[in-house]
């Protein structure tokens, strides 16, 4: 997805970081400057312990919103930024957010859970966590899913995780080892090292799973 296209860009914290630091270098023949502004975010948000002076005073100078919740230790920076999109999206519109995360997945481990934990937290909406490698987001259990895959840029490396509880039946079609009313626990079976056989994938759980899938 084209970055001027969102309807909002928002980093966390440490992330304007990286956006400051990364985005020139997909465009080297340009100047690195006015690649930043043509890419900068509409609000970084956080407890604002990790950006770096100077990249805090090049986007406040731009207009950035830079949003300090230091006061709040009980939530993650993600957390923080969701729940600030969903401030920002008109009420109508909550139902078909899709928020698209990029650097949540990589880095701390710890960090990871955090994020993890958020899109658990946030289930009723599309939350897609992306690394160079890999593109993470959550099945609720409330719903049958139908998953298209574009194999130009993904698989066939897949996984689906149980999170939060153990899944007693779990059915899959369009994997190369599908799961037929599977029971799935940590400490049991978890569907890890899994393929993609086409273009499909359905999945259908009594429990909360988290598809995850390989990147090219």
């Amino acid at each position: 997805m084209e970055a001027r296209a969102a309807q909002l860009r928002l980093c966390a914290d440490g992330g304007a970081n990286r956006v400051y630091d990364e985005i020139p270098l997909l465009f080297p023949q340009e100047d690195a400057s006015d690649v930043r502004r043509r890419y900068k975010p509409d609000i970084i948000k956080g407890d604002l312990d990790s950006i770096r002076k100077e990249v805090h005073d090049f986007y406040t100078r731009l207009g950035t919103r830079i949003v300090d919740k230091t006061h709040d230790q009980d939530s993650t920076d993600l957390h923080k930024c969701i729940a600030c999109i969903l401030d920002f999206a008109p009420v109508s519109d909550k139902s078909n957010l899709c928020i698209l995360v990029a650097g949540a997945i990589g880095g701390r481990f710890d960090h990871e859970i955090g994020n993890l934990n958020a899109i658990c937290r946030f289930s009723s909406l599309r939350i897609v966590l992306l690394s160079d490698d890999n593109l993470i987001h959550l099945l609720p259990r409330t719903h049958r899913h139908e998953i298209h895959i574009q194999a130009s840029v993904e698989g066939p490396h897949c996984g689906l995780i149980p999170i939060g509880m153990p899944s007693k039946s779990s059915t899959t079609t369009g994997l190369r080892w599908d799961l037929n009313n599977t029971e799935m626990k940590f400490g049991g079976l978890v569907s890890t090292s899994n393929m993609v056989k086409g273009e499909t994938v359905t999945v259908q759980s009594d429990c909360d799973l988290l598809w995850t899938i390989c990147l090219k």
